[in-house]
């Protein structure tokens, strides 16, 4: 796995795994044994790769509750499929995410002997319990600076005008859903790129995502993912 695509896949994630105030669990169920598998299509509707997760364990300490996460993704091409492990704690303000376990097993492997810096700051994306129609959201943002050896990258990424724009039914091959639907603008600069996005959001409560798709900035459709199947 490119270590560009490491890190944009570290602030997706970010951008994912959402903060849902008072009871943080309320879309993302924090169950042992709880498996998602989405699908990955490219603008041309083809499929472009599989996501799995898998809720490994779940323990508490206090007041928080910590989950181990597995992801299995595999790509249209060999060395597009990786495996990674990462924790994320809930607590009674929300969900924190462990960036320090955010290592694909394969650069685990790859960088073990060289020096390995990472810093993420920013500002965690968050969900209201009660969502309605019209209703206006905050923005978020991260900023992560890696050190490899002493070759340094940044990545930022700026998640704006984050609202709920409706509430529909959506049939995926994992069933139907009744869902909220929240669309957002997001910045990224990675590298020497700079990329403008808008990205649309269908969430199920217990579930979590069912289906997400992403545009251009000229409105066109670049890819989508859907929720395939779930249990927990």
């Amino acid at each position: 796995m490119k270590l560009k695509k490491f890190i944009i896949l570290i602030a997706l994630i970010s951008f994912t795994v959402i903060k849902a105030q008072d009871n943080c669990s309320s879309f993302y169920p924090m169950v042992e044994g709880a498996t998602f598998t989405y699908k990955l299509y490219d603008k041309k509707d083809k499929v472009n790769g599989t996501s799995n997760y898998k809720v490994q364990e779940v323990t508490t300490n206090g007041s928080e509750t910590i989950a181990s996460l597995n992801i299995n993704y595999q790509g249209s091409k060999k060395s597009e499929t990786f495996e990674m492990d990462y924790n994320f704690t809930c607590t009674g303000e929300g969900i924190r995410i462990d960036f320090n376990s955010l290592m694909p097993n394969q650069m685990v492997e790859q960088y073990k002997d060289m020096d390995v810096e990472m810093d993420i700051t920013g500002t965690d994306i968050e969900l209201p319990n009660n969502l309605s129609v019209g209703q206006e959201l905050k923005d978020a943002d991260i900023n992560i600076a890696m050190s490899i050896s002493g070759m340094k990258m940044k990545v930022e990424a700026k998640t704006t005008n984050r609202k709920v724009v409706a509430q529909e039914s959506v049939t995926t091959p994992a069933g139907t859903f009744d869902c909220m639907v929240i669309t957002a603008d997001i910045l990224s600069k990675a590298m020497m790129a700079k990329v403008t996005i808008s990205d649309k959001l269908w969430l199920a409560q217990g579930i979590g995502i069912v289906k997400q798709e992403t545009y251009n900035k000229k409105g066109k459709l670049e890819s989508r993912m859907e929720l395939t199947s779930f249990s927990k």
